[in-house]
């Protein structure tokens, strides 16, 4: 019983650059089998060679996975039988799945798997457009690759361009990283008679009709840094060069403690842009949250405590960890129960720290309205609630009537502030049960509130009159034709 199969390369283009052994085996061999026969080489040996190919299979699947799974299959069967010989363009072990298949599976049940080489279209490639290698290489898949993952900064070429359909698909990947007009080449057939190298700006790259098989894209390195801003790297590199020892003095002398205003103030305008569904406003404003990140990163890098790698690194174990239902095995079936679930890991990966009151977990440096929210949260889980909302609006009105009652007795200013912060807390609690955060609802009506008051400076200024001479029936008259504007906005 057989089981052997010999691999072979016909090189990136024509016969002459085929090796000797590589040509005789072609020439030799009773049993060829080419995964496609649409390659120079084929072409010119015309008769003198007997195959069969296997490009039916690509009509039969809408997945090169499916094409690829079918011809080693057969391949398989025909070795159990008699030894054969497998051809495959450029070199087996450069971007052929069909050779990574057979030498796992095929080993797997038994076969040899014999590799003979072959020119691989990377030399060539190298050589066509000049290009060295030790300054950065990259290759990558036409058919599966991400434009992230990608390294710009030096030499990328692209394979397995088989048609337009992929050159589209590379097209619009690279866009993503580069600009439209970026200069790319389409290399085809390199090292042979054939070759032909097309430069083209990259929004033409699905428009050039040579392309085939034998299609490679060469990105050359990106020389201006500025096209290469949105990456995450470049913006690591910027904040760095700002600490560095030649960098800005500011910068240089900040710490994690008197960064700690801006930090806050730049949470509290993505906020605000938030607030008013302001987009360009968000992107801007998110930038600056990340700048305050990245910014504390290399401060603990400078200090050799920690680098932006553990942070991400950290966060990214954790989301994994506490998301069990979308890593792992964990079954849910609402929000509610992901919650759970993720308190409960969150409570076991404190292991041993003891909290003397599990109000603890609530962060000290929330804003008064919400500390008290979740202060409230947490108390509910271990039962401490009013059943329904009645309680709660009973509870409003307890507090009302006590400050009520406080405000007769003509009390100290202290007893007074106390209870108004009763009715705020009471009033929170009814806002919990219908899911309202107070701090974001409070700041929803500031921005009203301020809209509003705008609105009544704007018609004062239009009438010429004077705010303080106005009376309150006049202003509360444009406050109801703001509030209706209000309205009317919401649709």
């Amino acid at each position: 019983m057989a089981k052997h199969i010999t691999i072979i390369g016909l090189g990136a283009g024509d016969v002459n650059q085929l090796p000797y052994g590589v040509y005789k085996l072609l020439k030799d061999t009773p049993k060829l089998y080419l995964r496609t026969k649409e390659h120079p080489v084929i072409e010119q040996l015309g008769d003198e060679i007997r195959f069969e190919s296997f490009d039916y299979i690509y009509e039969k699947h809408e997945t090169f996975e499916g094409v690829y799974e079918e011809i080693v299959s057969l391949l398989l069967s025909y070795a159990t039988a008699e030894d054969i010989v497998y051809a495959v363009p450029g070199h087996p072990q450069v971007a052929e799945k069909t050779v990574q298949l057979l030498q796992t599976v095929g080993r797997e049940k038994g076969y040899t798997v014999t590799v003979k080489g072959g020119q691989s279209f990377i030399d060539a490639m190298f050589q066509a457009l000049e290009i060295d290698p030790v300054e950065g290489f990259q290759l990558v898949d036409g058919l599966d690759f991400k434009s992230e993952s990608l390294n710009l900064r030096g030499h990328v070429m692209i394979t397995q361009v088989y048609d337009q359909m992929v050159a589209s698909e590379v097209k619009l990947a690279l866009m993503d990283q580069l600009p439209d007009d970026y200069k790319v080449k389409i290399v085809t057939a390199a090292g042979s008679r054939d070759q032909l190298i097309k430069e083209v700006e990259l929004y033409e790259l699905d428009r050039e009709t040579t392309i085939n098989n034998l299609t490679s894209i060469y990105v050359p390195p990106v020389k201006n840094e500025e096209v290469l801003y949105h990456q995450f790297t470049s913006f690591r590199a910027i904040i760095a060069e700002l600490r560095g020892p030649n960098g800005c003095p500011w910068d240089k002398e900040q710490t994690h403690t008197s960064l700690k205003k801006y930090l806050i103030e730049e949470c509290y305008e993505l906020l605000e842009a938030i607030e008013n569904d302001d987009i360009d406003h968000i992107v801007e404003e998110l930038g600056d949250v990340l700048l305050q990140v990245v910014l504390h990163s290399q401060i603990g890098e400078d200090e050799a405590m920690f680098s932006i790698d553990e942070v991400i690194r950290g966060v990214s174990e954790k989301m994994v960890r506490r998301h069990p239902h979308v890593f792992g095995q964990t079954q849910v079936t609402n929000s509610e129960e992901v919650v759970t679930n993720w308190d409960e890991i969150k409570r076991k990966e404190k292991g041993d720290v003891q909290e003397t009151s599990i109000l603890d977990s609530v962060s000290g440096a929330l804003p008064a309205l919400s500390k008290a929210f979740h202060l409230q949260k947490k108390a509910a889980k271990v039962g401490f609630d009013w059943p329904s909302v009645e309680g709660a609006w009973a509870k409003v009105k307890e507090e009302l009537s006590e400050f009520e009652e406080e405000l007769s007795k003509n009390h100290s200013q202290q007893k007074i502030m106390q209870e108004f912060g009763d009715i705020l807390f009471a009033l929170i609690n009814v806002g919990r049960y219908y899911k309202v955060e107070p701090e974001e609802a409070l700041t929803s009506t500031n921005h009203k509130f301020y809209r509003r008051f705008s609105y009544i400076e704007q018609m004062a200024e239009k009438a010429e009159k004077v705010l303080k001479e106005m009376s309150l029936e006049e202003m509360d008259e444009l406050w109801n034709q703001a509030k209706k504007i209000d309205k009317e906005g919401l649709g």
